[in-house]
């Protein structure tokens, strides 16, 4: 079983959690007709379906809730690997959101009340198992980052993170591809969020290690959520690699 991705203070979780779906809610209300009609990064999805897939993500916090904990207790990691096997689900769940008239800010004060009778360490159901609360909170996080990063890239207009969970989501996404890749032969670094060992081979115990890979926030997120090949990356200049074994492309992306 691969190790499990760090877990951050709970109240710090929940913060940042409804800072970034307040900011999603914002955003959004500022985007005109024409722009919610405008093709998505996401292929096959206008903006106004990836708002409501924000929604969506939101919206589960009531869905599972409602249901009974069934399965072994899932991990962080568990949860971002998987992603991909649930996409038509998603997808299907999504559209039918969005043709019922979803309305985003209606489920951030929804999902605010389902956190305030959950305990951190309370178990909740979800698509791959049972999961702590606070580690459910982080998936929601990763999911509000990655899709405010789809949004700004599909719109043009800056999306504003919060910091916290800008954050949360580099590490999650770093500590993801520790676990996938163990090893201490090459150092991911992101800063100024994360820096963490991966990749099997001679271990670097001084001095700068002999294989490096440096990438700014956004670009890590993108290319760990399959939104950049690491060709492209380094073909645009935006990571570096330096050393024989930082090469990270088969290991990509961590999720879908």
């Amino acid at each position: 079983m691969p190790p499990k991705t760090r877990r951050p203070q709970p109240a710090k979780i929940r913060q940042a959690l409804v800072n970034q779906w307040r900011a999603h809610v914002e955003y959004s209300a500022r985007l005109t007709a024409e722009q919610l009609a405008a093709p998505s990064k996401l292929t096959g999805w206008d903006v106004k379906t990836l708002v409501g897939h924000v929604a969506y993500t939101v919206h589960s916090l009531q869905t599972w809730s409602a249901l009974p904990v069934q399965g072994a207790e899932a991990e962080v990691y568990d949860w971002m690997t998987a992603t991909p096997t649930a996409a038509a689900a998603v997808d299907a769940v999504t559209r039918e959101l969005v043709a019922e008239g979803v309305v985003l800010a209606d489920e951030v004060v929804e999902a605010e009340k389902v956190m305030a009778r959950y305990g951190d360490e309370e178990p909740i159901a979800m698509r791959f198992g049972g999961m702590r609360f606070d580690d459910f909170l982080v998936s929601r996080i990763v999911e509000a980052t990655v899709h405010a990063d789809d949004l700004e890239r599909s719109t043009g207009l800056e999306f504003p993170h919060d910091r916290e969970a800008l954050a949360v989501t580099v590490r999650q996404l770093a500590d993801a591809m520790a676990a996938k890749v163990p090893g201490n032969s090459v150092e991911l670094r992101v800063p100024p969020f994360a820096a963490v060992q991966c990749v099997a081979g001679p271990r670097h115990t001084r001095g700068t290690p002999p294989n490096v890979v440096e990438t700014a926030p956004r670009t890590w997120i993108r290319l760990a959520a399959g939104r950049m090949t690491w060709d492209e990356a380094v073909a645009e200049g935006v990571v570096h690699a330096s050393g024989s074994r930082a090469d990270l492309k088969d290991f990509l992306p961590l999720m879908g």
